[in-house]
């Protein structure tokens, strides 16, 4: 490694503490600002909470016993519609690029669903799953599914022509140009599907926890909205965020490992 190149590896590290070190900073200050404002009481700490608050609540929580199955029951959800929704959406993608005729059937009612609000479908969904788990994650699926689609979709018409036709020429056909070049052009489309799955994952879960359900961190939010325990809606709403970051991590070391592999 020459001098020139150790000088600009240093640079990147020293850019990337300082990021995180900034990061951090921001966090620390806006939890520690968020602190004194309730303290003292600038902002009444029964709408805003506090960070101390929270924390004692969710130890509450945790001794009581009421913390992880609401966790849990929350991850479940959301982790299996993120799965469903990705693959189904995937798949149904696949079928559609294979299919023009069929691509040009469906994709004015895939448009459609896709700007239709799915929270409307919410009473439909209760009738037709009934209530609990089923019809929480139907609903995560069915907020993830459509967007799935239509971006694996643009990822696969999107590839390259002439390199189709290079194919064509040698005589390949649908199924050695989708596993030849189709899906492993789409790789850096599917990791940013997962991404966005992340986020709607965890909204189609919260909405069908806000829509039917006993337990589960959307039940956490609306009970504690209904009884006015302010502190539970942003204990839960916290836990909330922390979920969804971890599971974008997550999510995050797989686009690592991928782009170690295929570069």
């Amino acid at each position: 490694m020459s001098a020139e190149h150790k000088r600009y590896v240093k640079k990147l590290k020293i850019r990337h503490a300082v990021i995180w070190l900034l990061r951090i900073g921001l966090l620390a200050a806006f939890l520690g600002i968020w602190e004194l404002v309730a303290h003292y009481r600038i902002v009444d700490p029964f709408i805003i909470s506090s960070p101390s608050r929270i924390v004692r609540l969710i130890g509450e929580l945790y001794r009581e016993n009421n913390l992880f199955p609401h966790i849990l029951a929350s991850l479940y959800e959301t982790v299996l519609g993120f799965v469903i929704a990705t693959v189904l959406g995937s798949l149904i993608a696949m079928a559609l690029w294979w299919s023009k005729g069929l691509r040009d059937v469906l994709e004015p009612y895939l448009i459609t669903l896709n700007s239709l609000p799915k929270i409307a479908l919410g009473p439909i969904i209760i009738v037709w799953m009934g209530t609990g788990e089923k019809a929480i994650i139907f609903m995560a699926v069915l907020i993830c599914v459509i967007i799935t689609i239509i971006s694996m979709l643009s990822g696969f018409i999107g590839v390259d022509k002439e390199k189709i036709m290079l194919l064509q020429s040698m005589k390949a056909g649908k199924l050695k140009i989708m596993t030849k070049l189709i899906i492993p052009a789409n790789i850096p489309t599917l990791i940013s599907v997962l991404k966005i799955n992340v986020g709607l994952s965890w909204i189609g879960s919260i909405l069908g926890e806000y829509l039917s359900s006993q337990k589960g961190l959307g039940y956490l939010l609306v009970y504690g909205s209904q009884v006015f325990q302010l502190d539970l809606v942003m204990a839960s709403t916290v836990i909330l965020c922390l979920l969804a970051g971890g599971m974008y991590g997550f999510v995050a070391i797989i686009e690592k490992i991928v782009r170690k592999h295929f570069g």
